[in-house]
């Protein structure tokens, strides 16, 4: 099997440090001209954004997207709301599991797939604050290991 070009243009670490992951979905993104010209050249960021389903449509909130240079009067507001793409099993099973108590859902990255501009979404529930400790202690354990291993290659 081919492997698929991927280029990444926006990426939210902040969701998983926030959030347990359980679930990740991907959509593509209703977009104009302008916007796709910006985020060829990267100019995006997820990090506020969050997804809400509404009339049973699923649309980005927060988004930001930086106004293309030479787009004078065809450039859209820059925080618009922007629909995003997935098939109505996927937005039936989404409504479903966000009804649930504690879930949410939050933009994960946006990348560029082949020619297409698509959105990772996921199917979040919020860390406790003992939570996010425990993770940052396992990331810095896993940086100490390596660290020592590093070291020890060295010798």
């Amino acid at each position: 099997m081919k492997e698929e070009a991927f280029k990444q243009i926006a990426n939210n670490k902040k969701a998983y440090h926030e959030f347990f992951i359980e679930k990740t979905y991907e959509a593509g993104i209703e977009l104009v001209g302008t916007e796709v010209k910006s985020l060829r050249m990267g100019k995006c960021s997820i990090k506020e954004s969050y997804v809400q389903i509404k009339d049973g449509e699923v649309f980005v909130i927060g988004m930001h997207i930086t106004p293309y240079e030479k787009g004078n009067i065809f450039n859209k507001d820059p925080m618009r709301v922007r629909k995003l793409l997935l098939h109505k099993e996927e937005i039936r099973s989404l409504i479903g599991k966000t009804k649930e108590k504690g879930y949410t859902l939050v933009p994960l990255r946006v990348y560029l797939k082949k020619s297409l501009i698509k959105v990772e979404i996921g199917l979040a529930k919020g860390k406790k604050l003992y939570d996010k400790r425990e993770s940052l202690k396992e990331k810095e354990d896993r940086r100490e290991a390596a660290r020592a291993v590093k070291i020890s290659l060295r010798d």
